[in-house]
């Protein structure tokens, strides 16, 4: 009898050890597949090609972008946002020669303008918004065919008119260049230019890395 307690009691332990054992592992792994679900739920996905990409094209040529625009040198600075944006992405490589291309990356700037979003009691103007309309194709050397293409891409950067609707403390001012001291000496036409051309350029960069986004996933 003594010998049968003491076998019931080693497996009462034997089991209590496995249920801790198999407690601990789930805890051990609850923050990986939290912070998976996380990743998930908010949209973010692995970098990468997509399904209706064609598999047979590895290399690009991007030609000039057509300016349409009255915005001079617009499209030398789209153009060099987008080939930068392939590069460091690397899913596709840039050639510089349209013979060792697989395919052809054109594009036109249709639209850039600033207008006015926001006034004061004086109808001063305190901020505006910068707006970037761009078309984009992409097509197979050989044979030539259309793979992709975008119509009427819509992109748009908001910046300041005036010192008074600058926000020093704010985590925009301090992603710029421009720091509190620059804000108090330049008068509001010096100031506004200076962000116009901040915002030129994050505007660009911003519209390069969506099409590129949505060239690779085949929207």
């Amino acid at each position: 009898m003594r010998a049968e307690g003491k076998t019931l009691r080693r497996r009462r332990i034997s089991l209590r050890l496995k249920k801790a054992k198999g407690k601990r592992q789930n805890w051990l792994a609850s923050p990986a597949l939290f912070l998976l679900l996380i990743v998930w739920g908010c949209g973010y996905q692995f970098a990468g090609k997509g399904e209706g990409f064609p598999k047979d094209v590895h290399s690009v040529f991007v030609e000039p972008f057509v300016n349409r625009t009255r915005e001079v040198g617009l499209e030398r600075e789209v153009t060099t946002a987008l080939k930068s944006e392939l590069r460091q992405k690397g899913q596709l490589r840039v050639v510089d020669r349209l013979e060792d291309a697989d395919a052809v990356l054109s594009g036109v700037a249709r639209l850039f303008d600033s207008r006015v979003v926001g006034t004061n009691r004086h109808d001063e103007a305190l901020q505006y918004e910068m707006v970037l309309v761009l078309d984009m194709s992409l097509r197979r050397r050989s044979p030539d065919e259309l793979l992709w293409r975008t119509q009427g891409a819509r992109f748009s950067e908001l910046y300041a008119g005036s010192r008074g609707a600058v926000v020093t403390t704010s985590s925009d001012f301090r992603s710029q260049t421009l720091n509190p001291v620059d804000v108090r000496q330049f008068t509001d036409i010096q100031l506004t230019e200076t962000l116009k051309q901040e915002a030129r350029g994050r505007l660009v960069e911003g519209a390069a890395h969506e099409l590129h986004s949505r060239l690779l996933e085949m929207f």
